[in-house]
């Protein structure tokens, strides 16, 4: 009857409070791949300008084979003959091919990462780890085939010659000019496997990594914001594990990327010439440069990529 007055259970209402509060909190929001490419390109840009010293020493030290015989004693004699010969500019020695690549090459990568998982996830929105995995492949084969093979060639050979008695390249667009001029448009395209399989692989366990952590630090609400330096550290996480995965991939792509690739045959037949003659400790050469500077590179280009796609949101309604 309308007249008698209603029991309230509070154990009830509290119950169901709590079960509220523990139910997911909505469908996770999207990232418009076009946000992606751009907030991708600003973080690769930024992020190579800061850690390029990094990255010349490792190519120094990957290209300093030991039959020459080997030119540099480690990462601080490679720094302190660099610097000795060149100044600290030398460190920057590459930087506009490399800075011409990085940036076309983060805008592809987020880009083909948010269009895949956007079409991957379930329906609350929510991107699993193995899903997060085969993303990350898709978004590193389609950034070596448009953007790094080419771009990592003409940076292998444009660090090469400048390390030379008499450096031809007079500058990078001189040098791609000078490599398609010589070699054909082939020339840009050496270590086209070896590159597919580093950068597929890297991505592939860069955003498995990633989007483990994410979904472990979001639990039940896939719209929790992240602290920049959560992010930062979920992203030098993400970097090591990239790095101890591929390494001797990176070492055989970049040998099949040197002046002195006519020596090789073809990405397997490179493998197989380093084990021999140099041991397979040589597959992990420039390893501790190479670690520093992904992480760095890694928890950079997401905290920039991150911050950015929310400013976009607010100034590009995509939804």
């Amino acid at each position: 009857m309308s007249g008698q007055p209603r029991f309230v259970n509070p154990f009830h209402s509290r119950t169901h409070s709590l079960a509220a509060a523990a139910a997911p909190a909505g469908k996770a929001k999207l990232t418009h791949p076009g946000k992606a490419i751009l907030a991708g390109g600003i973080a690769g840009g930024i992020e190579i300008c800061i850690t390029f010293p990094t990255e010349y020493v490792k190519t120094q030290l990957q290209l300093d084979e030991k039959a020459n015989p080997p030119k540099y004693k480690g990462i601080g004699d490679c720094v302190k003959q660099t610097v000795n010969g060149h100044g600290v500019r030398g460190l920057y020695r590459g930087l506009s091919s490399l800075l011409y690549g990085s940036i076309p090459k983060a805008a592809v990568r987020f880009g083909v990462f948010e269009f895949l998982s956007n079409k991957m996830r379930d329906q609350s929105g929510k991107l699993d780890s193995k899903r997060g995995f085969l993303c990350g492949l898709g978004a590193g084969v389609a950034e070596a085939v448009l953007v790094v093979c080419p771009m990592e060639t003409v940076k292998v050979k444009f660090i090469h010659d400048q390390t030379s008695a008499n450096p031809k390249y007079k500058g990078f667009f001189h040098g791609v000019r000078e490599i398609i001029r010589t070699q054909g448009l082939g020339g840009t395209y050496q270590g086209l496997t070896a590159t597919i399989l580093k950068q597929g692989s890297n991505q592939a366990i860069r955003f498995y990594v990633m989007t483990s952590l994410r979904n472990w630090y979001k639990g039940d609400n896939p719209n929790k914001s992240i602290n920049p330096l959560i992010t930062g550290m979920f992203g030098a996480v993400a970097g090591a594990a990239s790095v101890f995965g591929n390494t001797p991939l990176d070492v055989v792509k970049t040998r099949m990327q040197g002046l002195e690739a006519h020596k090789y045959r073809g990405t397997l037949d490179c493998a197989i010439k380093i084990m021999k003659h140099e041991g397979p400790k040589a597959f992990y050469k420039g390893t501790v440069p190479r670690l520093g500077r992904v992480c760095l590179d890694v928890a950079i280009v997401f905290i920039i990529y991150e911050e950015v796609v929310k400013i976009l949101n607010i100034v590009w309604k995509t939804d």
